[in-house]
């Protein structure tokens, strides 16, 4: 494959694998995902395993993956698939799930939704003229 190794081998030297990760205070490189899976919502990178990370604390769940998916607003937004624990199955909701995300993540991450789940757009679109300086 000629062409993906030209892309991962740089003339410059550099070996671009995709993967994404940070560098704590103490130099020590954190892996946290592939850069082709952030999800990119309003301009804004998503990492899916920072959601997953928050949804995992919930004690209810067991299991919890999350994918991008199209959004006509956002361009790509957060989905999750949640796999609750025996004991909590028809005891906790979708909404249970969203509330303790709003807890841990930046608002961006989580959709804004009205008490019904309905999601609210226009806050949405205050967001985004906030985040480009009109309001």
């Amino acid at each position: 494959m000629p062409e993906e190794t030209k892309e991962t081998f740089r003339e410059d030297g550099w070996l671009h694998t995709g993967d994404v990760g940070y560098l704590d205070k103490e130099d020590f490189l954190h892996f946290v995902d592939r850069y082709k899976d952030l999800i990119i919502a309003s301009g804004y990178n998503i990492a899916l395993y920072e959601v997953e990370s928050v949804i995992m604390q919930h004690p209810a769940v067991k299991e919890a993956a999350v994918i991008g998916v199209p959004d006509p607003y956002r361009g790509e937004t957060v989905k999750a698939f949640v796999s609750l624990k025996d004991e909590y199955k028809g005891k906790v909701s979708e909404n249970d799930i969203v509330e303790f995300c709003r807890q841990y993540l930046a608002k961006f991450k989580v959709l804004p939704k009205n008490p019904v789940g309905k999601i609210l757009r226009r806050v949405l679109r205050e967001r985004e003229l906030q985040k480009r300086g009109v309001m």
